[in-house]
């Protein structure tokens, strides 16, 4: 499974960040792309989850 980061986000008094998670299928094997947009301190509790 290949995980990284992409952009920063700087809205008006918060700092997000946008993750995108590249996830293989157990059935067919291909590969989806989850994205999710969150504070820094979050990204790497929701990329070691699976």
């Amino acid at each position: 499974m290949a995980k990284k980061t992409v952009a920063s986000l700087q809205t008006s008094s918060k700092r997000l960040t946008k993750a995108i998670k590249m996830v293989k299928s157990p059935k067919s094997g291909a590969y989806t792309f989850t994205e999710s947009v969150m504070t820094p301190e979050e990204v790497d509790a929701w990329l070691s989850k699976q």
